[in-house]
């Protein structure tokens, strides 16, 4: 029996089968966490899809349902077209899924280890977009639903949240810069997926079909290999290692730094989860709304001017508003690349600034930014418009990745993944408000005559209102009071139960803090990262130069 108990504990995917061993390099776990964020990533590039779709029947032309059809009907119809604001009803479960499942499973997560979380999240994203796929063939836009939206959408909160908190324990000296790595590939995967899907709808599309089943098939089948790989390459160090040479920074009192732990139970209940959820929801909100309007505002407020023509909006051509379409290509595109730097420059300079403060600095910029687009869009200042916009993209995608260091400093390390999975809740609610927001005030504006260029400007100055509404949810942010830290034996309690104690497969603690520092394996871990992400930034790029022709 004891031998029974002893492999069920040592199975492959058991947590304690992820402990690494003496010579192992920290630095393979980030490209690991890399090769599943860029892969699930892709969700914030569905839109590629929304045209192809909507003429799937069609071919070149969209075949539109009969007037009199309701939407349920719609929803089962293989006679006509499905329109693009049923498709979009994506993204609200992506983001939904994603906050859900992360907030559910993110207990289990600690328990059963990154490994199997991952491999789980790869199973669900992948095996998504295969039920997707057959919704495509059989023209049932629920399986796109059921299929992408649901059960992807839980593999995104599972693989979003996989390598928080092994990338925290990685690197206690640098929390905000390795989370910020992973959460990078997060948003650079719509910059790989994207053209790559636009590539492969062109190739495999016939004159009987767009191309998207078949690319929905690709797809999970590259991204499966990635994410799996990913998953396989994840590693959890052992308990109380330390890198070679690093001392942690003394305690002083009232510090944001703790050395202990809190309960993920007694965490969420906390007035400081509370404050850091509406410091996100806030932050993102707002950033949601701006990319959203993004597009149509540059086009909208500069009309012809982006195209060296001194027209309106409403008075170009159509030739001319293919043109300028084109200009906002690029602009979107230079969003993105920023949105992807972001995450990685203001994780990693939280790491000298502290949480708090990098927070502060984005709702104090951020209110200033946001407060002076209408006045440069009124004054005809191009090169301002884009500059504030993109600095706001940075700090939008640094708000995401330095998330889970403020959490590791409050509440400790122990529970930091599922902490952070019930906090991205948060995420969920700013992926409804933020659209809605922005959405219904335009259409009130323009409904009560403003004009197109005129409509964003009390949209914008809002927007600076819910920063801050943040600001100061920030700045009642204090430490977390000594009563809710976890005592030494619920600990030792809490190790025996996730198995976290490594009796099978234990570890050399002062052998593992000399890594190996030259290593072929760390070089080819990080290529097999970069190169596709590289691809995906040169693409993005080279839209972007149109902004600048």
């Amino acid at each position: 029996m004891s031998d029974i108990t002893s492999s069920t504990k040592g199975g492959f995917l058991s947590r304690e089968r992820t402990v690494a061993k003496a010579g192992f390099n920290r630095w393979l776990v980030p490209p690991a966490a890399l090769a599943i964020h860029l892969c699930i990533g892709m969700a914030y590039g569905f839109s590629v899809f929304w045209l192809p779709l909507s003429r799937a029947i069609g071919i070149t032309a969209s075949v539109e349902c009969a007037k009199d059809i309701g939407f349920f009907e719609q929803m089962f119809s293989t006679s006509c077209d499905w329109k693009i604001s049923m498709l979009g009803w994506m993204y609200t479960l992506f983001f939904v899924f994603l906050g859900s499942s992360a907030a559910i499973w993110g207990g289990w997560l600690e328990k059963a280890g990154p490994r199997k979380a991952g491999i789980v999240s790869a199973f669900c994203w992948c095996g998504g977009l295969v039920i997707s796929a057959i919704g495509v063939h059989m023209h049932q836009i629920w399986m796109l639903w059921l299929g992408s939206g649901v059960i992807g959408g839980i593999g995104l909160g599972l693989g979003y949240i996989s390598p928080v908190s092994t990338l925290i324990k990685w690197f206690p000296d640098r929390r905000g810069m390795a989370t910020g790595m992973a959460i990078m590939g997060f948003g650079g995967g719509a910059m790989i997926g994207a053209p790559l899907a636009a590539k492969l709808m062109a190739h495999f599309a016939t004159p009987t079909s767009v191309g998207v089943m078949e690319t929905f098939l690709a797809l999970a089948a590259i991204y499966f290999v990635f994410m799996m790989a990913g998953a396989l390459g994840y590693r959890v160090p052992a308990e109380d290692w330390k890198p070679a040479g690093w001392t942690p920074p003394p305690r002083t009192k009232n510090a944001m730094i703790t050395d202990n732990h809190v309960h993920l139970d007694t965490a969420w209940k906390t007035r400081q989860f509370w404050l850091v959820w509406g410091v996100l929801c806030l932050n993102v909100t707002a950033g949601i709304g701006i990319i959203g309007m993004s597009s149509p505002m540059l086009q909208e407020v500069f009309g012809g001017k982006l195209i060296g023509v001194d027209v309106a909006f409403n008075d170009l051509t159509a030739a001319q508003k293919t043109a300028i379409a084109a200009v906002a290509a690029g602009f979107t595109g230079l969003l993105s690349l920023f949105n992807i730097g972001g995450r990685f420059f203001w994780a990693s300079l939280s790491d000298k600034l502290g949480r708090k403060a990098t927070y502060f600095t984005f709702f104090l910029l951020g209110f200033v930014l946001y407060a002076s687009i209408p006045s440069t869009a009124h004054a005809g200042s191009q090169a301002l418009f884009v500059a504030f916009f993109c600095i706001i993209l940075s700090m939008y995608g640094g708000g995401f990745a330095t998330v889970p260091a403020y959490l590791a400093d409050m509440f400790g390390t122990k529970f930091v993944g599922a902490i952070h999975g019930r906090l991205l809740t948060a995420w969920s609610a700013a992926g409804v408000f933020g659209p809605v927001l922005v959405n219904y005030l335009r259409e009130y504006q323009l409904d009560h005559g403003v004009a197109k260029a005129d409509a964003y400007t009390i949209t914008m100055y809002i927007l600076s209102g819910l920063l801050v509404v943040g600001f100061i949810c920030n700045w009642l942010v204090k430490p977390v009071a000594e009563e809710h830290h976890m005592k030494p034996e619920e600990v030792a309690e809490e190790k025996k139960i996730a198995d976290d104690t490594h009796q099978h497969f234990g570890a050399d603690v002062s052998a593992l803090a000399t890594e190996v520092t030259h290593s072929g394996i760390v070089a080819l871990a990080w290529l097999a990262v970069w190169i596709p992400l590289g691809w995906g930034i040169w693409m993005t790029a080279q839209k972007a130069l149109i902004l600048f022709k």
